[in-house]
């Protein structure tokens, strides 16, 4: 049998592998088991000025070192913060809304598994909601 595709839009795609028929104990009479192999493609969106990479694979935060960056992190709060130069950050902890200067009650929110570029000059606000702990890069 051949194998044919599962097609998706981004970003999901993969492959469906032929079936194996399997015994009636196992699944019921002529059912068969389908394995799926699905590659998760991290799609990065920007709002705001603000470049958020949801759960980006291992291989991503490896290709940018972002094991071997400091750490930095902070309890519940809320406090202005301008960026000098631009920062890269990976949260490993907390959840926070960032409201850019000049965007009235438009923010940004960011949480654990969030790979983010901050432009360098942008100033903003942090309401961290939950304690945050991450990894940063600054350019």
């Amino acid at each position: 049998m051949a194998s044919p595709t599962l097609t998706s839009r981004a970003p999901f795609s993969g492959v469906l592998f032929p079936a194996r028929a399997t015994t009636a104990q196992e699944w019921g009479s002529g059912r068969r088991l389908f394995r799926f192999r699905i590659r998760a493609e991290t799609m990065a969106t920007e709002k705001l000025g603000i470049k958020v990479e949801r759960n980006p694979p291992e291989s991503r935060l490896a290709e940018l070192g972002v094991r071997q960056w400091p750490k930095w992190g902070c309890p519940e709060s809320k406090f202005p913060w301008t960026y000098a130069a631009k920062e890269t950050c990976y949260l490993l902890e907390g959840k926070v809304k960032v409201f850019p200067e000049g965007h009235g009650d438009e923010f940004v929110e960011i949480q654990a598994g969030d790979l983010v570029e901050f432009p360098k000059g942008m100033n903003c606000t942090w309401d961290v909601s939950v304690a945050v702990d991450k990894h940063y890069n600054f350019d």
